[in-house]
């Protein structure tokens, strides 16, 4: 594998430029890394390894000669080239939600379901940012005590929509006490909370709610699990946070799931309220882990516990998990196309 070449899709993007960071930072061994955007990002250059590389047009004919392709260029993209480096024989992780449903691409996040890699066909696809953190810390939850029920209220980072987002609550946050109207979102989201990512679907719930009630399911192999989810853009610029309430087959009291939680991989338990101390998405925001706090018994339901839990939503919730899934395609020798 020491001539692996790997192509990042969408390299211009917020993840993608995070995909190239965490590719170095983690020493991913790559014979040649290669950067492909939109057309008027083509010529432009991008950071990679304490240097800069030139940024190609994403085409048909981008992947002669490459491995392995993390896609990180919307899903409209990823459908339309995804299988043009798949017969060529590269392997894509893709970060959209072009394929996480597809019942023959696997859906993973490393710590919980990495033995499902084993089924690729060429595409693996990379969860939703707020599924990921979620199902991270209800694997050892689950192993330990099953699951009867989850609720699930996100607190989501407006990274999450793009660098676009970033620069509107900026921009409203510098005109304040006069924001500005909504930009990209539907409301002015300085100062505010927001309950609708995505578009609103029949029923009520929006595409976010029902892509975590969907992936959710599908990662932990329990399709008829019940998990509701309410999704809500808040004013930070970087970390998902999450309240969850936990409801298991089988009792499991705090101090249980403390122990367990702090001995997960990928899992870093701050839990000490009598020092002020729980996970916040300022604190989180640039670190890998999934970090989980205020653990609590639920006592009006049985055999129920709350939990937070926060991330950064463009490191474990994107860019880090997409490289994690190709470790271990490297590790398995899985990084060849079906």
């Amino acid at each position: 594998m020491g001539g692996l070449r790997v192509a990042v899709a969408g390299a211009t993007g917020a993840v993608g430029r995070e995909m190239l960071s965490i590719l170095a930072e983690r020493r991913f061994p790559a014979a040649e890394v290669i950067a492909l955007a939109s057309e008027r990002s083509a010529g432009t250059s991008v950071s990679y390894a304490g240097g800069r590389i030139v940024v190609s047009r994403l085409g048909h004919d981008s992947f002669e000669g490459v491995g392995l392709a993390l896609f990180s260029a919307g899903a409209a993209r990823s459908l339309e080239f995804a299988p043009s480096a798949v017969k060529v024989g590269a392997v894509v992780v893709d970060n959209s939600s072009a394929y996480r449903m597809d019942p023959e691409v696997p859906l993973v996040v490393p710590e919980v379901n990495a033995e499902a890699l084993a089924a690729h066909k060429g595409i693996v696809a990379n969860p939703n940012c707020s599924t990921i953190q979620l199902v991270a810390a209800l694997k050892p939850l689950r192993d330990k005590a099953g699951l009867r029920r989850i609720v699930v209220s996100t607190y989501q980072a407006v990274s999450g929509a793009g660098q676009s987002a970033i620069e509107e609550l900026k921009a409203q946050v510098d005109a304040y006490p006069d924001p500005p109207g909504a930009g990209g979102m539907p409301h002015p989201i300085a100062f505010n909370c927001v309950p609708r990512i995505d578009v609103f679907l029949e029923g009520g719930d929006t595409q976010e709610e029902r892509k975590m009630v969907n992936e959710t399911r599908k990662i932990l192999g329990a399709p008829d699990l019940p998990v509701s989810a309410t999704c809500v853009r808040v004013p930070v610029y970087n970390g998902h946070s999450e309240s969850v309430n936990v409801q298991t087959e089988r009792p499991l009291s705090p101090e249980e799931a403390r122990i367990l939680l702090s001995a997960a991989p990928g899992i870093e338990l701050i839990d000490d309220p009598g020092a002020l101390a729980f996970p916040t998405a300022l604190m989180v925001s640039g670190r890998d882990p999934v970090y989980v706090g205020r653990i609590r018994r639920d006592p009006s339901a049985e055999n129920a516990l709350n939990l937070w839990i926060v991330a950064d939503n463009l490191r474990k919730g994107a860019a880090l998990n997409a490289v994690q899934i190709a470790e271990v395609l490297l590790e398995k020798n899985l990084l060849k196309a079906a």
